[in-house]
């Protein structure tokens, strides 16, 4: 069994307006050198039986996980 960790982000140059709220209430709160702060998910699932868990985290990140138009993604595998 395999564990599988998918890091999820939207692509540069895509506005992350989550991330832009984030940043401006840190700068409110005091961290004023906090800069360029981006928002993403983290999807993580144990993975039984495949020969290749990267390829078929892969293979459910193009068709489910991520939208690959405007978001990419990495892939841990432990």
């Amino acid at each position: 069994m395999a564990r599988v960790k998918v890091h999820v982000f939207l692509k540069p140059g895509v506005l992350d307006v989550q991330g832009k709220a984030v940043e401006g209430a840190l700068h409110g709160l005091g961290w004023a050198g906090v800069a360029n702060a981006r928002v993403g998910k983290l999807i993580e699932f144990d993975l039984d039986a495949a020969a290749d868990p990267a390829a078929e985290a892969k293979a459910m990140c193009e068709k489910l996980l991520a939208n690959t138009v405007i978001e990419s993604y990495r892939i841990e595998v432990a």
